[in-house]
């Protein structure tokens, strides 16, 4: 009876200094991440405080929104390393993407390599309105290729909650899933709280990530976890230690 009105833990208090972080957005001024270098210095040592011990950053590439390239990438992470060297922060930093699944993605997966989280691990979005019409075609082909795909914050797709059937389908198509940790503190909304906790429940996370953008994501791992499934959620988190370099 005593554990059932037990005080949840508060979120960053979960990723205790050893957290890989694999989503974030600190490189300075090529998405809707950190502005300018001073921005990326301050979110690299706020993930640092909340207990990140090693960044893969992973800015957008969006052919038709942000155009990011590998070389425009490397150089912005470069000038990011070299302030945070300047700034005394710590934590080792590494760049990777995060790709927008469209008509542009398919053809460029085949013809160009790819920026991995490791090895083969690519991370993968897709629009929040609906699922992209060849989606399974891109999974498969993406595979196909050699690569292992990511799904970035599956329980933001509202579209799939209420049929989480779909969600089994994806994973039977080979994809694996990453939780946004925010959700678990319902910073997206109820809704999108509820489906994170469903699919912790359902064992359905491989990995996840801050997707930290600015200073406000920072702060709401202060705030007290709000799921359920909290055994869970410290699996998943540990699971990301695969990617430690």
């Amino acid at each position: 009876m005593l554990s059932f009105f037990k005080s949840k833990p508060i979120l960053k208090d979960l990723l205790d200094g050893s957290f890989v972080d694999i989503h974030s957005h600190v490189l300075p001024g090529i998405d809707d991440g950190a502005q300018n270098i001073e921005k990326s210095v301050k979110l690299s040592l706020s993930l640092e405080k909340i207990g990140v011990s090693q960044i893969i950053t992973t800015p957008h590439i969006n052919h038709y929104v942000w155009n990011n390239t590998p070389e425009i990438i490397e150089s912005k992470l470069q000038e990011t390393k070299d302030a945070l060297l300047k700034n005394n922060i710590t934590a080792p930093i590494q760049a990777a993407a995060e790709y927008f699944i469209d008509d542009w993605f398919e053809k460029h997966f085949k013809e160009d390599k790819l920026l991995t989280l490791k090895d083969n691990y690519v991370l993968i979005e897709m629009s929040y309105l609906n699922a992209p019409l060849n989606l399974y075609k891109t999974i498969f082909e993406l595979q196909v290729a050699g690569y292992i795909p990511v799904l970035a914050h599956p329980e933001r797709y509202v579209f799939y909650h209420k049929k989480f059937s779909e969600y089994e389908k994806l994973k039977d198509a080979g994809c694996l899933f990453q939780l946004n940790l925010l959700a678990v503190v319902e910073y997206y909304g109820s809704r999108i709280g509820k489906a994170a906790d469903e699919l912790l429940k359902k064992g359905m996370y491989d990995f996840c990530g801050t997707d930290v953008h600015h200073k406000n994501h920072i702060h709401a791992f202060d705030q007290k976890i709000k799921i359920d499934h909290i055994e869970n959620l410290k699996e998943v988190i540990a699971n990301n230690q695969f990617f430690k370099f």
